[in-house]
């Protein structure tokens, strides 16, 4: 994509929540977290490349010891709906065993996240915990709730911090919606 239709998508977009809100919900969740986990000794395992904004802002906020590694599962690779699930990045073998924290930036259908607790769990995880950024409402049931949500977006495509759109807009402070055609 180039820069110039980048940009022309951010300014046809929706603003859904503000940099200021997002820090503000990211702050909530690291006191939640921090209040249900201090004591565990958590294995965190962000879902890479989305909640590499999230994870980035959240783990300084922890205020507790954690073991840390990366999963890298897609449905979505660069397009704005799902496909199947693609592992490049299998959870690491020190799960067995571990209370495992999984970070992501958004909970959509909820395909992705039930097959992440799937895998950790065969992966002899001793507790599942997850926490999302953005908690899609898509006016139906998922197959999974994350145990730490920071913000409810509505139902559409939605990017920034960490969330892209045609794999552009990572990097956003604020989380806006794409344009409705």
């Amino acid at each position: 994509m180039d820069p110039q239709r980048a940009r022309q998508i951010l300014s046809q977009a929706e603003l859904v929540w503000s940099a200021e809100e997002v820090g503000a919900a990211v702050r909530r969740l690291a006191r939640e977290i921090t209040s249900a986990l201090a004591e565990r000794y958590p294995l965190v395992l962000p879902v890479m490349g989305g909640a590499v904004v999230f994870t980035g802002q959240l783990l300084p906020l922890l205020d507790f010891p954690l073991d840390f590694d990366t999963l890298y599962v897609s449905r979505y690779r660069g397009k704005t709906s799902g496909a199947d699930v693609e592992w490049r990045i299998e959870p690491p073998e020190r799960t067995r065993g571990r209370v495992v924290l999984v970070l992501d930036d958004i909970l959509d259908e909820g395909e992705t996240l039930a097959a992440i607790r799937a895998r950790i769990l065969e992966a002899g995880a001793q507790a599942f915990y997850s926490a999302v950024l953005a908690d899609k409402d898509i006016g139906r049931e998922k197959p999974i709730r994350a145990d730490f949500v920071g913000l409810r977006v509505p139902n559409r495509y939605v990017f920034g911090f960490g969330m892209d759109v045609y794999g552009v807009w990572r990097n956003l402070p604020a989380i806006y919606a794409l344009a409705e055609r």
